[in-house]
């Protein structure tokens, strides 16, 4: 197992420390093919997008990201911790939204459309779980 631990604020930076992250992780684990790297990437990047444009403290700050991502044998996982309020989102009942224009509402449906995705509320904040199974 490879795993890599990062710890950032919730904002736009955060999206390049988890994309360094995988390209570091790619790295160490070359046998994980090409479309699972790519699919696992969208669902992180989409969930992490989502916790820096939506996802904020009581007192409007924003949010304290704590991850924990792993290459597996058999998957792809990452756990993102927030100390946010509650998100208010059911990962279970995401859909592309029906305007094609639409440039907001797609990050969810598009993340469980190549991974599997948990949303669990905590007494601290938010926990999302991203699994990619391995092909």
């Amino acid at each position: 197992m490879i795993t890599r631990t990062l710890r950032h604020p919730g904002t736009p930076a955060c999206l390049d420390v988890v994309q360094d992250a995988l390209a570091a992780l790619w790295e160490e684990a070359p046998e994980v093919v090409d479309g699972d790297r790519m699919s696992f990437e969208i669902a992180l990047v989409e969930i992490v997008g989502n916790l820096v444009e939506h996802a904020r403290r009581p007192d409007g700050r924003p949010v304290d990201v704590r991850m924990h991502i792993a290459v597996h044998g058999d998957r792809l996982e990452a756990r993102m911790e927030d100390d946010g309020a509650p998100a208010g989102v059911d990962p279970t009942a995401t859909a592309l939204p029906t305007d094609e224009l639409a440039e907001s509402g797609r990050g969810l449906a598009l993340a469980a459309a190549v991974a599997d995705l948990e949303h669990v509320r905590r007494t601290a904040g938010n926990v999302w779980t991203v699994v990619r199974r391995r092909t």
